[in-house]
């Protein structure tokens, strides 16, 4: 949907609205991501992608709970190679475009980064922060690492975003979110999911093949909010909100806490692909001929 009050930017990267497919929902195929681009989501982000294909963990891989979705797919992927040709497809839609990698190190997220650089993705999601890929650092937990991992900015023309963890203490956050902004950063998203687990009471053991996953969906919300707002206090970069969007107003909390946009994923599980004409028409009803790009961070102020 491409509505003038909910134009915004995320960097020097126009959106023609703030939502965008969060990663590792409906991101692994051209087709499926074309999809998303014509129901009407901002930007399509794909399923992150390492060097080479993974297979992931052994099912089942996601619960559904009373307050939101388990998951524990350990990164599943294709590999960049494979990745590169979906892109080509998905890049037919004149779709604006990000490709999410992962790595264990500098040299993997250098390759992985020019590779999605050639492809001509609009920007790059550095995921630094899946809470249950055992054998993938968790890179965004360390200012040291995560600098570091930047330095691959230093060769790459294209914006790099930085998806952080939620599961870290607050101040660590902010300090590895300035360590970010600082290594060259373009973005922030914040945050992936929370650890969590689910048992089957009667079975008497953990749903999960892996035992233990990621918790999404609108419990984690609250939470969202919270790291949002007390990053974008300390970093000059903006910030892409996530967790539990699944309504225009959900959208219009971030954006007041601090965020610019907001990647939209377990609501799509929900609601399916409308969910994001629904949100952006709730949003710009709230408007009333506003613009959303000057409601970011205004909750910040409003506190008279």
């Amino acid at each position: 949907m491409t509505s003038e009050n909910l134009r915004v930017k995320v960097g020097d990267l126009q959106l023609r609205n703030p939502t965008l497919l969060a990663g590792g929902i409906l991101g692994l195929t051209g087709a499926s991501l074309k999809r998303v681009w014509e129901s009407g989501a901002g930007a399509i982000i794909t399923k992150s992608i390492g060097l080479e294909s993974r297979k992931g963990y052994p099912g089942p891989s996601v619960a559904q709970t009373p307050c939101g979705l388990v998951n524990a797919l350990g990164l599943p992927n294709p590999g960049i190679e494979y990745a590169l040709e979906e892109i080509k497809v998905a890049r037919e839609s004149k779709a604006t475009l990000l490709g999410s990698v992962f790595g264990r190190n500098v040299e993997e997220f250098e390759v992985l980064a020019s590779k999605m650089e050639k492809a001509g993705v609009d920007a790059i999601e550095f995921n630094l922060s899946c809470p249950h890929a055992e054998d993938i650092p968790m890179i965004g937990q360390d200012p040291k690492l995560t600098k570091n991992v930047l330095k691959v900015r230093d060769n790459l023309e294209t914006p790099i975003w930085v998806k952080l963890p939620g599961n870290t203490h607050l101040s660590n956050l902010v300090e590895v979110a300035k360590s970010a902004e600082e290594g060259g950063a373009d973005a922030l998203v914040i945050s992936n999911t929370f650890p969590a687990m689910a048992i089957n009471a009667r079975a008497e053991r953990p749903i999960l093949g892996h035992k233990v996953g990621g918790l999404s969906g609108q419990a984690i919300r609250p939470i969202g909010l919270r790291l949002v707002y007390e990053v974008y206090k300390e970093v000059e970069i903006p910030i892409v909100g996530a967790g539990g969007v699944a309504s225009g107003e959900n959208m219009i909390e971030y954006v007041l806490a601090g965020a610019s946009a907001v990647e939209v994923g377990m609501s799509i599980i929900e609601s399916g692909l409308g969910i994001f004409q629904e949100i952006c028409e709730e949003a710009s009803s709230y408007l009333e001929g506003r613009k959303i790009k000057d409601l970011v961070g205004l909750a910040h102020q409003n506190l008279d």
